[in-house]
């Protein structure tokens, strides 16, 4: 009797896992479209993380920069190469970098 009760049950329990499997690739294979895909915003983002992060390392350049000036006008000569360096370093972040926007003069 209780085989009988449960018989309506398994049918679709069977039914729901045919479904499973029949729809699976199509479901696995959204899943690897979304992993492979950025989307803008997110694009978005990391660029403006790159950037923040070019721009931070610019002013820590550019304080070390000072302080190293600051010593080979005293007459520090590694202070004065190092200054060349940072001043190189500086440069080539500069150039990474967007134009900033015009002043609204």
């Amino acid at each position: 009797m209780a085989a009988l009760l449960a018989l309506p049950l398994l049918s679709g329990c069977l039914a729901r896992a045919a479904v499973d499997v029949v729809t699976f690739p199509v479901r696995a294979a959204g899943e690897v479209v979304d992993v492979a895909t950025t989307s803008q915003s997110e694009r978005d983002e990391k660029r403006g993380r790159e950037l923040r992060k070019r721009e931070e390392r610019l002013g820590k350049l550019e304080r070390d920069y000072d302080d190293e000036i600051a010593d080979c006008e005293k007459g520090d000569e590694r202070a004065c190469e190092k200054a060349r360096q940072t001043w190189a370093e500086m440069e080539e972040i500069r150039a990474s970098l967007p134009a900033p926007p015009p002043d609204g003069d």
